[in-house]
């Protein structure tokens, strides 16, 4: 896209990178704290993945920053790499790893994955949305950018909105209200009513009331919203203090393999979540764009290895940025870069206001953000899909809400697969059984057009099922790919067919062979055998 078609679509992308923004900087900063990091890497990976991945993407609605499910990666590697700075060295060393994905073409990865999963990723995680921002509405703190089911503290997602119903802060809980009927208000009524309306939008009307809120509620012990339940952006004194919260990768630990090993797991998880939202990203897209994945895993290479050369967590394209961009109203790529130059200007100039926002407001944005990823009519609409399609979209969904985002999705995949290997075992042959001729039954097995061993046991069993007496023809017109273990099977089942008076014609587009001699020679000829 034209950078004349990217400014004319301003109108759009502004107010769209503003909801982006309030979305992002709690994420940010939630991230980081569940990842064991310094907060402000958190507002690092976000800056860049905003302004530098934003620039390079081909995806005009994807939206980069740290991910929640490297989390436990981060957690863990900050520990047994023996400080931050080692694992800073992991994130460059990741950044170029994905670098070369990108190169070596790797992106054509993310077209695999069935629509079923793609729109269970979505749902699952509008679920998780809601569910992890419960507490956070009613004033009750938990790990922001923790996804998984189980908390590192021994709790899960329900046992912390059990406890935060225990807890109910009433100012907290009476903004986060107000910001609901806020939201619903502009988006349902008021959007329609003219163009400032359209301008401005109703998650930037609820934290601006949400500011003004704490600012009068003041010292009021029962309606105030304490310091904890409030938005937490490091405030450096003056620019040199700013400039000290940057950290740098320690190169002297290049040649520790347990640096390049978790280096390379971060550039394989974090390429798989980018190809994943930008698979789904694409799929709720109005225009139905297609991102080109091998260069986004470049530019999402470049981001990990700028991050890490300045004291930033690993990011990935994130479906929750993303989704609020589109559901707000965003129509290029700009929204993504401006609301990285957002990040970036309030975390120098308006630290302090930011920290006037409650974080039950930004619960209530996450809400409706949810909210329209996990629709109430998706889950009609796939079921009435059939099974195929309903199966590994639920428990897909069940995956990422009872364990988390990478272990949900994997689930879903091998369901899809094993729907697929089942359709496949079912439908590699069929078989039509016409009336006697000349005291003879006749059977006509079709062959599918590509038949492998995991279709051996229902042919195998038709085969044995084959009455004495019968003219058995098989039509291989269709058949472009024959198994080898197929040909063997036939192979075989001819001695058996001598025996029992069964008569075979192989029926092929060029001729009909009758009774052949041998099976491996015929479908040597007429089709691509292994």
């Amino acid at each position: 896209m034209k950078n004349s078609n990217l400014l004319s679509n301003l109108k759009q992308d502004i107010p769209a990178s503003i909801v982006v923004f309030f979305v992002a900087l709690p994420l940010c900063l939630g991230i980081a704290l569940a990842s064991g990091a310094p907060l402000f890497s958190g507002l690092i990976a976000g800056i860049i993945g905003g302004i530098v991945v934003g620039l390079l993407s081909g995806s005009q609605l994807g939206v980069s920053g740290p991910a929640a499910g490297l989390a436990a990666i981060v957690l863990t590697a900050i520990g047994s790499l023996g400080g931050f700075e080692n694992f800073l060295l992991a994130v460059v060393l990741g950044g170029l790893i994905q670098f070369v994905f990108g190169i070596l073409k790797a992106g054509i990865i993310g077209y695999y994955f069935p629509s079923s999963v793609i729109k269970g990723m979505l749902t699952g995680i509008g679920i998780i949305i809601i569910l992890k921002q419960i507490p956070h509405f009613f004033g009750y703190n938990s790990p922001e950018g923790d996804f998984s089911f189980f908390h590192s503290n021994g709790e899960n997602t329900f046992s912390g909105i059990f406890n935060a119903l225990n807890f109910i802060s009433p100012g907290a809980t009476l903004i986060a209200i107000l910001s609901l009927g806020i939201l619903l208000l502009w988006s349902n009524v008021l959007s329609t009513k003219g163009r400032l309306f359209q301008l401005i939008q109703g998650p930037l009307v609820a934290v601006v009331v949400g500011i003004i809120y704490v600012l009068i509620s003041g010292e009021n012990s029962m309606w105030q919203i304490k310091a904890e339940q409030l938005v937490s952006v490091p405030v450096p004194s003056d620019l040199n203090s700013f400039f000290g919260q940057f950290s740098f990768p320690n190169f002297a630990g290049i040649s520790n393999p347990e640096i390049w090993i978790t280096a390379f797991t971060i550039a394989l998880v974090a390429s798989l979540e980018t190809l994943l939202c930008v698979e789904a990203t694409d799929k709720l897209d109005p225009e139905k764009r297609v991102t080109p994945t091998n260069r986004e895993l470049i530019a999402q290479g470049t981001g990990n290895f700028i991050s890490g050369m300045i004291g930033g967590l690993p990011l990935t394209q994130v479906i929750v940025r993303s989704s609020a961009n589109i559901q707000s109203g965003g129509k290029s790529k700009m929204a993504a870069i401006i609301h990285g130059f957002f990040l970036l200007i309030s975390v120098l100039l308006i630290p302090t206001i930011l920290n006037k926002i409650p974080l039950s407001v930004l619960a209530a944005i996450l809400f409706i953000v949810g909210y329209k990823l996990a629709k109430p009519s998706l889950f009609k609409t796939m079921y009435q899909l059939g099974w195929k399609q309903f199966t590994p979209f639920i428990v897909t969904i069940l995956g990422i809400v009872f364990t988390d985002l990478l272990v949900g999705i994997g689930l879903g995949l091998v369901v899809g697969v094993a729907v697929i290997l089942i359709k496949s075992f079912q439908n590699s042959h069929f078989l039509h059984i016409e009336d006697n001729s000349n005291g003879k039954h006749k059977i006509k097995m079709t062959l599918a057009e590509e038949v492998t061993f995991i279709n051996k046991g229902a042919i195998l069993k038709e085969l044995e099922s084959i009455p004495r007496d019968t003219i058995l023809e098989l039509d291989v017109r269709n058949t472009r790919f024959l198994d080898y273990d197929i040909v063997e099977i036939l192979e075989d089942f001819s001695e058996k067919a001598r025996q029992r008076n069964i008569n075979i014609k192989v029926t092929s587009e060029k001729d009909v062979v009758d009774n052949p001699t041998s099976f491996i020679e015929i479908f040597k000829k007429y089709t691509k055998s292994a």
